[in-house]
């Protein structure tokens, strides 16, 4: 590694797995100090240990919920009052029960209500913490919001999923274009389907094997690809990107 991350405080959601642990565990090894926000503790600590092991970065633990919006705000709060600064925020969480979040004709407007508060909540409130308590103050920061194709390619199904996401994509350059004068640059990853256990658990190897099929690189993504891109974006070989929309799909859009 390079240590392309050596200083930087970052703080990203929803990490004990997946896509979140993959940038978490490579900005550790990229030198910053990154807060590990999960809602699992226990599983957590283990993420955290793990990454401290190896270094040279650190490695720290908060507690974030996504269903309870306080904990999007004491989460920044408690990363400030150790670190004094916050130079990247990486929003991660992202959910939809695909057994329930179904389409037009059959998705209740509660789960349409309740996938799309719950998922824009999570950028929407630790954004403004992190930037109204840290990057606005020192002039300096980078956001990183995780998204989805679904934001991008209208879905058969999880129509609420799909517009939560649309609208990340959109608060992001809305929030690029008001925050630009302090030197914080705001962007979205839209991952394509990326080989992760939630993946596994919910799609069929036939949905998967018709996105392979279509896709310019053949096979599903890997968390690490996701994560090379959030470097980038967390780095300061980035400092002219903003409002910028990427689809990490192999091709797939």
């Amino acid at each position: 590694m390079s240590n392309r991350l050596e200083g930087k405080i970052c703080l990203v959601t929803a990490c004990t797995r997946g896509i979140g642990r993959a940038i978490a565990d490579l900005f550790v090894a990229e030198g910053a100090t990154v807060w590990y926000a999960v809602r699992n503790l226990e599983t957590g600590k283990a993420a955290v240990d793990a990454a401290n092991a190896k270094g040279p970065g650190k490695a720290k633990l908060v507690y974030f919920e996504a269903h309870k919006p306080e904990t999007h705000r004491s989460m920044i709060n408690e990363c400030l009052a150790e670190e004094g600064r916050l130079d990247v925020l990486v929003n991660n969480f992202g959910e939809s029960n695909p057994r329930k979040d179904l389409d037009i004709m059959r998705c209740t407007w509660d789960e349409f209500e309740k996938t799309i508060l719950c998922d824009l909540s999570t950028v929407f409130n630790a954004c403004q913490e992190a930037l109204n308590k840290a990057m606005l103050p020192q002039q300096s920061g980078s956001i990183i919001n995780i998204g989805s194709v679904a934001a991008v390619c209208p879905d058969k199904t999880q129509v609420g999923y799909g517009v939560a996401k649309q609208g990340i994509n959109h608060l992001t350059k809305q929030m690029a274009r008001q925050v630009a004068h302090a030197n914080v640059r705001v962007n979205v990853l839209n991952p394509g389907i990326i080989a992760t256990e939630a993946v596994a658990q919910h799609l069929t190897p036939e949905t998967q094997a018709r996105y392979t099929t279509n896709c310019m690189i053949k096979r599903l993504g890997e968390p690490i690809d996701i994560a090379y891109m959030a470097l980038y974006l967390a780095s300061d070989e980035s400092k002219y990107v903003t409002s910028h929309v990427m689809n990490v799909s192999g091709g797939w859009l």
